[in-house]
């Protein structure tokens, strides 16, 4: 799966992604191994990747956040993977 120019995801059964690793296969459904974030260049572009995620089967597990510098909004693969969108406008960075 392309995800932009320089992002590459694999799509692997079980059985083939256990070749590649020397323990077991976790059930994204009932553990968290990791959450994926993926920059975006506007808060149209983070709604449009996770309405598609959802149109196409994942489910959105949290609600999108507008902190007004970052707007982020997170969903979950078929498999139980957690990924995330988020949308950083550094010129709205909070100063201390």
């Amino acid at each position: 799966m392309i995800v932009s120019d320089s992002i590459f995801v694999m799509l692997l059964t079980s059985t083939y992604f256990k070749s590649f690793i020397d323990t077991e296969v976790c059930d994204a459904h009932h553990y968290s191994e990791v959450l994926i974030s993926l920059d975006a260049t506007s808060k149209d572009e983070v709604k449009q990747f996770v309405n598609k995620a959802a149109s196409l089967g994942g489910k959105i597990y949290a609600q999108a956040q507008d902190r007004g510098w970052m707007y982020q909004h997170s969903f979950a693969d078929l498999d139980g993977h957690k990924w995330e969108m988020a949308y950083l406008d550094m010129s709205k960075f909070p100063q201390s």
